[in-house]
């Protein structure tokens, strides 16, 4: 796993026709993939907003009703990783430290 991708084991796995989606992988969001996103708003875990940003920054690629069918738990720990792609590298490099 590197600083811009995270995968994540879905607590309650997406199914999709024949697919059973149980891994997600989380690409770090570049400014475009942001857009008409609050910022604040994902780092407070707002549901809303990371819906909205999950389906561009997913693979395999969640539909929108996918991301809204997710799990509670799921979400936060997805929601978790956007946090952390977020953060600045000082903030990061603080925590590391203390």
């Amino acid at each position: 796993m590197s600083q811009q991708t995270a995968t994540i084991t879905l607590d309650t796995a997406l199914v999709r026709g024949e697919q059973t989606i149980a891994t997600l992988t989380l690409r770090k969001p570049n400014a475009g993939e942001l857009r008409g996103i609050s910022l604040v708003e994902l780092t407070r875990l707002e549901a809303g907003a990371l819906i909205t940003l999950l389906p561009r920054i997913t693979e395999p690629t969640l539909l929108p009703e996918e991301a809204r069918r997710l799990d509670p738990a799921d979400l936060l720990q997805c929601g978790t990783e956007v946090t952390n792609f977020l953060l600045p590298k000082a903030v990061k490099a603080e925590f590391q430290i203390a």
